[in-house]
């Protein structure tokens, strides 16, 4: 027999749960007499004045308590399942899926491919919409979420079957169209893979999806990853840095016509297809307040322009300090990152070095043997990689590393091995830097200033 409701992991000190004295453990049934899907039910069921909660305690004893409240105001509830219902998995095969480039022997939850348009909303993860039924569009419009991260490709029905190996993929565009309808915000990706959805394709694609704005914001183009994992996988190849170039032009092309219309840039290169081409990276305006970070797009002139805005603010404040206090940053600093970044994250380790020549900052680019070289982020670094090609190098006072090297929120990197393990290995204190260019900055003085 299924067991009903959602246990409670947390109850928020001085909340309205603790006044009603519900405690972790106890099972929420219903709001109002309705059972309680996944949390945007909970969300949306608990922002009247007015409701009444069912809560059964661990002895099998329920209770009907009821509650009236300020409107929107919080349960102060926390759930063992945050989302408060099974992650959905992915029915597609799609054939430039990451996860079926995976290594074996791997934690088990790597594995796991979702498709779960909730998390949409509350990870920014991407959906692809083969995976949500009429009734998961119409909680969506009910509740008027947004944006909705899709997962589009192509727009070529038929292709797009076949990129995801599924014969509904294209058929699940029309959902677009009810979003739509719905005004419910929207980005998209596009997974860009030589010789299936690019030329032709992508300029067909992009061409379709600009008929979606405003409520479609932006879309971001970004080069397939491939590992050295691929055997018995669809035959992919890496972009040249003339085709990176073709790619550029034909988004720059469409960024012209959009902005002159609409007045956004709307489909974006992420920041890969400029590095394989040899290009600087656009200014700052055309991305259209950086709607696409999370895939890359616009992170690298962010960065440089925090970087150089964060520079100046601290030659200001130099010139401020009184001469007879010692504040020259003198000693030696390590950096650690992907090939992808290296070149930019060198590039600002010798601006600094100018400004302060007392101040060593090395930076070293590490190779992807895990997974294979042609992948360069420094998102997808290993724990093992980084002992191997850091055991016998200069690393100073201390070693950086970003902050995405790592798991959210933990210190384990995708190996599993952990950052203790690593700074004992190496015997040099490592600091995780977040991703601004003010942090970086920040981050190297204060190694060499403690």
């Amino acid at each position: 027999m299924q067991i009903k409701g959602h246990v409670v992991s947390k109850v928020i000190a001085g909340s309205i749960g603790e006044e009603l004295e519900i405690e972790p453990g106890d099972r929420l049934i219903s709001i109002d007499g309705t059972e309680i899907e996944d949390i945007f039910d909970y969300q949306f069921m608990i922002q009247d004045s007015y409701i009444e909660l069912l809560c059964e305690k661990p002895d099998g004893e329920q209770w009907l308590l009821e509650v009236e409240k300020d409107f929107d105001e919080d349960l102060g509830l926390e759930f063992e399942n945050g989302l408060m219902d099974e992650y959905r998995h992915c029915c597609n095969k799609c054939v430039f899926c990451f996860i079926d480039q995976m290594p074996p022997g791997m934690r088990k939850t790597l594995y796991f491919k979702d498709d779960d348009s909730r998390l949409s909303f509350l990870q920014g993860n991407y959906v692809t919409l083969t995976n949500m039924s009429d009734h998961d569009i119409d909680r969506i419009c009910r509740y008027r979420l947004s944006p909705i991260n899709i997962s589009f490709h192509a727009m070529n029905p038929e292709l797009r079957c076949r990129m995801l190996n599924n014969r509904f993929a294209g058929e699940a565009l029309k959902k677009v169209d009810r979003l739509m309808e719905a005004d419910i915000h929207m980005n998209g990706q596009i997974v860009l893979c030589k010789g299936l959805n690019d030329g032709r394709e992508l300029e067909y694609s992009i061409r379709e999806l600009i008929k979606y704005i405003p409520n479609l914001e932006s879309v971001s183009v970004v080069p397939v990853g491939l590992t050295k994992y691929r055997e018995g996988l669809y035959p992919l190849e890496p972009f040249d840095s003339g085709e990176a170039a073709a790619v550029i032009d034909l988004i720059e092309k469409f960024q012209r016509e959009c902005y002159s219309e609409y007045g956004i840039h709307f489909v974006h290169a992420s920041d890969e297809w400029y590095i394989l081409a040899g290009r600087e990276m656009p200014d700052a305006e055309r991305y259209d307040g950086y709607l696409q970070l999370e895939n890359g797009v616009g992170m690298l002139r962010l960065l440089l322009d925090e970087f150089e805005e964060a520079m100046e603010s601290r030659a200001k404040e130099d010139m401020s300090i009184d001469d007879n206090e010692n504040r020259t940053p003198r000693g030696d600093v390590s950096i650690a990152t992907g090939k992808l970044a290296y070149p930019y994250i060198l590039r600002m380790a010798q601006q600094m070095m100018e400004a302060w020549p007392e101040l060593k900052v090395m930076v070293y680019p590490i190779t992807n043997f895990f997974f294979g070289e042609k992948i360069t982020v420094s998102g997808l670094i290993t724990g093992q990689d980084l002992l191997a090609q850091l055991q016998d190098k200069p690393l100073g006072k201390r070693l950086l590393l970003p902050e995405n090297i790592l798991r959210s929120g933990e210190d384990v990197f995708l190996d599993d091995y952990r950052l203790s393990e690593l700074e004992k290995a190496l015997q040099v204190p490592i600091n995780i830097v977040k991703s601004s260019g003010n942090d970086f900055v920040n981050a190297v003085l204060a190694s060499v200033l403690e």
